[in-house]
């Protein structure tokens, strides 16, 4: 319930602006200002109780508290390093930048390139911080974080070993922003060692909010040029490297100057004329050094020799660097991986660059409700989180000449380095797009069903279900409406992830989703309309005081449904039974009187045939996965969120709901949406209560 509570408050927050890199989420609620200020205050260095200089912070196995690695560690401030720390100096550079015992590289690498591009830096390392002025032992830093951006607050004391650093370090030992930064991402996941091992697209995404795609260069489309020359016009940052088959080829040098398992960015693609014929060419950079290729297009090469003055010039022809040219047809022979993370409309500030349209949403898979699994398992596809995208216009400029809409669909999964301290992998997901049939389009109070999911082709699909954090893929489709379906490939399996999409053009997207609202119907009926009959009984089981409390309630409600062999339950609850009063007591006796008692069997003959409908197999129960149509039949309109909550409430272990907590979940919901209709104002959909009111209500 408190989790629930928790995740409502972060989306009030979202909808307020929090999570922005203007307004960033502060990690672990430490605000950066406020800690630096009480440390000046009282004339103190800040020691960051969140993320103690400890062993625990180091790590979980390799780097755990009992590793023979971590028993000489001794964290230490910069100050106690060096005579005359700096945080920057004259600017940060490539050379602030060198790997410690950690198996960071990846991470590392995403720095370098953040190097290149000062404004991208400063949203990541915030600018104002020094060992000097204000000096206060306390630095931040920004991440984007799964759909938001954190401020994260540390402390400067560092792991040392025989007076070194343990982490990345700066070539001259004096500068220290690369590794506070590395401490502030450590932070985020919980460790140092959490960062071991990783994909260099991750770090460019955190740094930047952007969505990465990836191209193995031996297979790469026809148009990948064309790909790679229009991302760069939309201030993508790009990087690419060469495969390694083992560990002694790292950073192996070949004869023609290039590095493997190395990474290097790319920075323009373009088409030199040629004697009359096009030639299609890549810059490189390496961020680490000098080493650059001497193949054909290098500095030097005689192919320069063909190119006019004024083609030298537009190029911004490079010297000795680190930065080279070669051709394309070079660059896909030469390099294995192309790593394109493009960038969203608020990281780029310049006129000069074009904007993909951005989108983004939340969602959660969970066992019983909206965890279906691929298309497979027919029985629970379709109840997996839906999303719609509508593609309006067709590219300007299509590299393949032919008309339609061009957009990137990211799916991430959260907290996975998180889960390897907990020796957890993370699931395989994957996605399918559909068109959305005729009569569906231009709604978004919907949910797809079989008649769609099942019956219809997907028009795509994620390239491959896979267990890595994300699975990003490019499609172009005709103008028209699609839905998105995110899934883990095997269903009942929890888990919460983002969806981005990002449009060449402008485009619509949200989630598909059922509007929450109920129809419920209550007939008027006069004592004279009941059956002489049923009224012969209610005297019989009431009394002489014609009246029903609870207890004989689910006395006699047990009773009716012990003698049924077709329907499952554990018996009526005395809770179910104050529910029922509560909601059809009129006149506040506590009690249910003939025409309250008549209007309940109603309710229950009418909820007996719907179960019955949904217990598909026979079984006498019903899976919770029918539990979206079964509330819709029975006149309420749910999404996935109130579904979540009715299984995590009403379902048993093996996901399956009895008629008694089919009974008493409908019965709930009525009353919520009466007790709701009740006190709204103006069908605002809103309620404001005080805190008395709302313990009165929660509890009753």
């Amino acid at each position: 319930m408190t989790s629930t509570a928790d995740r409502v408050a972060h989306q009030q927050m979202r909808e307020q602006g929090i999570g922005t890199n203007q307004q960033a989420v502060k990690f672990s609620q430490q605000d950066y200002e406020t800690l630096r200020q009480q440390c000046l205050q009282n004339g103190c260095l800040f020691e960051d109780a969140c993320f103690p200089a400890e062993r625990k912070s180091l790590g979980y196995k390799e780097l755990g508290p009992y590793s023979s690695k971590t028993r000489s560690v001794v964290w230490k401030r910069p100050t106690e390093l060096c005579s005359d720390p700096k945080f920057i100096d004259d600017g940060a550079t490539r050379m602030d930048i060198c790997q410690g015992i950690l198996g960071d590289c990846w991470l590392l690498a995403a720095i370098a390139s953040l190097t290149l591009d000062e404004q991208i830096l400063a949203r990541v390392v915030p600018s104002g911080q020094s060992f000097t002025e204000d000096y206060a032992g306390i630095f931040h830093f920004q991440f984007w974080q799964f759909g938001e951006w954190v401020d994260v607050v540390v402390d400067d004391r560092l792991p040392t070993q025989d007076g070194k650093l343990l982490f990345v370090h700066s070539a001259e030992g004096s500068e220290f922003w690369t590794a506070l930064l590395e401490k502030a991402y450590a932070k985020v996941h919980g460790c140092y060692e959490a960062l071991s091992g990783g994909n260099t697209i991750e770090g460019f995404e955190d740094f930047t909010g952007g969505i990465a795609e990836v191209y193995t260069l031996d297979k790469a489309p026809p148009k990948l040029f064309q790909i790679m020359k229009k991302a760069l016009s939309l201030g993508s940052l790009m990087g690419c490297s060469i495969d390694i088959t083992s560990a002694y080829e790292t950073e192996a040098v070949t004869a023609l100057k290039l590095v493997k398992g190395h990474a290097y960015s790319v920075t323009c693609a373009e088409e030199v004329n040629i004697r009359g014929k096009l030639v299609q060419l890549v810059r490189i950079r390496n961020p680490w050094g000098q080493v650059e290729w001497t193949g054909p297009w290098s500095d030097g090469s005689s192919e320069w020799n063909n190119v006019s003055k004024d083609e030298k010039s537009k190029l911004n022809h490079v010297a000795e660097d680190g930065e080279f040219w070669m051709s394309y047809s070079d660059f896909i022979r030469h390099f294995s991986k192309l790593e394109i993370c493009n960038l969203t409309p608020d990281t780029l500030t310049s006129d000069d660059v074009s904007r993909w349209n951005h989108y983004q949403f939340e969602g959660m898979w969970r066992v019983g409700s909206t965890a279906g699994g691929c298309r497979n398992h027919a029985a629970t596809f379709c109840s997996n989180p839906q999303f719609v995208v509508r593609l309006e216009d067709v590219d300007d400029h299509p590299l393949d000449g032919k008309d339609g809409c061009t957009f990137l669909v990211g799916l991430m999964q959260k907290d996975g380095r998180q889960l390897k301290k907990l020796d957890r992998n993370l699931e395989t997901i994957g996605f399918a797009i559909y068109k959305v049939p005729d009569q569906y389009k231009g709604s978004s109070n919907v949910h797809l069903g079989p008649d769609v999911l099942l019956r219809e082709r997907p028009v795509a699909m994620s390239s491959a279900f896979i267990n890595t954090r994300e699975v990003c893929d490019r499609f172009k489709l005709p103008p028209g409406e699609y839905a998105i379906i995110p899934s883990t490939f095997h269903p009942h399996k929890n888990g919460n992830f983002i969806l981005r999409v990002f449009s060449e053009k402008k485009a619509t997207a949200s989630p598909l989703e059922k509007d929450i609202d109920a129809q419920i119907e209550e007939k008027e009926v006069s004592e004279s309309d009941v059956d002489p009959n049923f009224k012969r009984l209610f005297k019989q089981i009431a009394g002489t005081d014609m009246e029903v409390s609870v207890f004989e309630l689910v006395e006699i409600l047990n009773n009716i449904v012990s003698h049924r062999s077709d329907i499952k339950t554990d018996g009526f609850s005395l809770e179910t039974g104050r529910l029922i009063v509560s909601l059809l007591d009129k006149d506040e006796s506590t009690k249910l009187g003939l025409m309250e008692f008549h209007l309940l069997w109603s309710k229950i003959q009418k909820y007996l045939v719907i179960f019955k409908k949904y217990d598909t197999d026979n079984s006498g129960t019903m899976s919770s996965h029918e539990m979206r149509g079964a509330a819709t039949e029975a006149g309420f309109s749910i999404n996935s969120a109130v579904l979540q909550a009715i299984v995590s409430r009403y379902a048993d272990a093996q996901y399956a709901i009895d008629f008694d907590s089919f009974v008493g979940c409908l019965i709930k919901l009525e009353m919520l949406f009466k007790i709701f209709k009740a006190l709204e104002s103006a069908d605002s959909k809103k309620i404001e209560l005080d805190m008395q009111q709302w313990l009165c209500l929660a509890i009753y």
